[in-house]
């Protein structure tokens, strides 16, 4: 039988906690920050964990943790 492979893109973008979430970073956090605000910008800086909705997609994309 053939491995299960994981999901590269997935993998780039998602990492497992120790609780056994996954944590994402925001997007358009990156360059043409001038017109954003600075609530809007401090939103976008730390992590965020998935939703329980998009849980179960996420971890048959990721299998190996």
């Amino acid at each position: 039988m053939p491995k299960i492979k994981t999901n590269r893109a997935a993998a780039k973008r998602f990492t497992k906690t120790g609780s056994g979430k996954y944590k994402f970073k925001k997007s358009h956090a990156s360059h043409i920050l001038t017109k954003k605000t600075t609530k809007r910008k401090r939103g976008l800086r730390r992590p965020q964990i998935i939703a329980a909705s998009d849980m179960r997609e996420v971890r048959r994309m990721l299998p190996n943790g």
